[in-house]
């Protein structure tokens, strides 16, 4: 029986079994095509009819030698991927336009390629003399990096095939066309089409393809999600236009930690490594000031302490206004409505402005003492000592909860000269980390702790 044709919407992916002018799942108009389906050869009509290979089994027991790692020479970047490149693996790496993405890929491909990889790096978006200016800004125009200006995948795979990389990096994934999908570049069946592709080959011939995505309004790398599926490391590039410092975070990684984070610094000659993370979030802090606290967090493996700063002020305006940059607007208002309901301190008729120093983005939930201790210190005026670190999960009923790995977060705290540390009852960690550790119950245990110290 022949099999029906599909349609699939090239802004947002959804497909329906017939076509229309608008995709009923984002809206958009004219963005529907037709898929075509699988031709019906021998192998679709009956998997009985043909014997395939058996296939070899092993028992959980079995033992494999780790896969060997080519550095870069930039620590970061070696860091977020695991301890380095791992041969026959796809890396897609995405970021807002403008954010760097170009410029560390391009410092990254002449560490490579200074320490014996062959690097080819695939420009669909730029001119070849335009990356030559930027390598010669960054000061790696010397670098033994072949350089290509091309979009066509057949074209591409071909030139792959007789000059044999290392690694190869195609800036971008929506830029490429193969011409055996009939659809625009930049849509869904083309970068589908393309990703499987390299993927494919990646794996085929041992190399090391690393491909850029452009991402979508919300922050999610554009097309479909399947493409984050296909590689073995999704990367993003994060950070705040108006800040100097850039994150580099794993959100998947097949051959290392996920939520792993590498720190970079924007400088004129390009992205300069920030060995020490936690003292340049903090810097500046010279005084106690009130709304100001700092969060002993984890990034991965990585202890990270920065600064959480929060203004309260009374609202002009009928409905109050909440401002959150770098965390999680909605569990700003959960924490708001447990010190109203099991604290009695309400912040109607206040507008709430909440911000992580530096553009980092918070994601564990381990802030939210450290945030409700922020905002209280803004509220009543009160700042808290200047060596004192922060952390522990609020739950709804005002309790507090311990998080994971604190004594790695006391360690760290310590390193940098903190003194003393807020901690939920039942945490658990060491007695060598030399702070003063003061533990708390429950919420409003901390409240008066807090109004008693202002």
């Amino acid at each position: 029986m022949a099999r029906s044709p599909s349609f699939v919407c090239n802004e947002c992916g959804a497909t329906s079994r017939k076509w229309s002018g608008r995709c009923d799942a984002c809206g958009a108009w004219n963005s529907i095509t037709e898929e075509a389906p699988l031709s019906a050869g021998p192998a679709s009509k009956s998997l009985g009819s043909r014997r395939g290979a058996a296939i070899a089994l092993t028992d959980l027991a079995a033992r494999e030698d780790p896969p060997p790692r080519r550095a870069s020479g930039i620590g970061e970047l070696d860091r977020v991927l695991g301890g380095g490149l791992v041969p026959a693996s796809a890396i897609l790496v995405g970021g807002d336009p403008g954010i760097g993405k170009s410029t560390l890929l391009l410092q990254a491909a002449a560490g490579f390629a200074g320490r014996g990889v062959k690097t080819l790096y695939v420009s669909g978006e730029e001119a070849g003399a335009q990356i030559r200016m930027r390598a010669a800004r960054l000061g790696v125009a010397r670098a033994p990096v072949s350089l290509a200006t091309a979009t066509n995948l057949r074209d591409i795979l071909t030139t792959l095939e007789a000059e044999k990389p290392g690694l190869v990096i195609i800036d971008s994934i929506q830029t490429m066309w193969a011409d055996h999908v009939e659809a625009a570049p930049g849509s869904v069946s083309q970068v589908r089409a393309a990703a499987h592709e390299l993927t494919a080959f990646a794996k085929r011939r041992g190399v090391s393809v690393v491909l850029v995505g452009h991402v979508t309004k919300e922050g999610q790398i554009a097309g479909p999600r399947v493409v984050e599926h296909m590689v073995d490391t999704v990367l993003y590039f994060e950070g705040e236009r108006g800040h100097q410092f850039r994150i580099l975070r794993a959100v998947k990684n097949r051959f290392g930690a996920a939520d792993e984070i590498g720190v970079f610094e924007m400088t004129g000659a390009g992205l300069a490594e920030v060995a020490n993370p936690s003292a340049l979030f903090l810097s500046g802090r010279e005084a106690p000031a009130p709304g100001s606290v700092v969060f002993a967090g984890i990034e991965g493996t990585r202890p990270l302490l920065v600064e959480l700063q929060a203004l309260v002020a009374p609202s002009p305006h009928a409905q109050a206004r909440r401002s959150v940059l770098g965390w999680d607007a909605g569990r700003l208002a959960m924490i708001l409505a447990v010190l109203e309901a099991r604290c009695g301190i309400p912040f109607a008729g206040l507008d709430v402005y909440l911000n992580v120093a530096g553009g980092l983005k918070i994601r564990e939930p381990a802030a939210d003492l450290a945030v409700a201790a922020a905002l209280l210190s803004a509220r009543e005026d009160a700042a808290l000592p200047l060596g004192t670190v922060v952390l522990g999960e609020i739950s709804l009923s005002g309790a507090l909860r311990p998080v994971s790995q604190t004594e790695s977060r006391l360690k760290e705290a310590a390193k940098l000269g903190f003194g003393a540390a807020i901690l939920p009852q039942g945490s658990k960690f060491g007695s060598d980390h030399g702070l003063s550790v003061q533990k708390m119950p429950d919420l409003a245990g901390f409240v008066g702790e807090i109004f008693a110290a202002g």
